[in-house]
């Protein structure tokens, strides 16, 4: 969800990914980034200080679609 969109709503928190639409815990078959996103969220559950608070992950989807890229050509899945 984009940015904006997240704010207006008022969430009483949420975790923010400049990521591509459908792609909220990053990328196929990179549990790694997957595991971390879960985790940080989860973590975020407990140290969020007020109502509505956004935190943003500094994770670029250039380089979560690199490394994503890159696991799937060790699974063979690319060439």
């Amino acid at each position: 969800m984009a940015l904006d969109v997240t704010e207006h709503a008022k969430p009483p928190r949420a975790v923010f990914l400049p990521w591509m639409m459908g792609h909220h815990f990053g990328v196929p078959f990179h549990r790694d980034l997957q595991r971390r996103v879960i985790m940080e969220c989860l973590g975020f559950l407990e140290s969020a200080e007020r109502s509505g608070e956004v935190r943003t992950l500094p994770i670029p989807w250039v380089q979560a679609r690199r490394e994503g890229i890159e696991i799937e050509r060790r699974l063979g899945l690319r060439p």
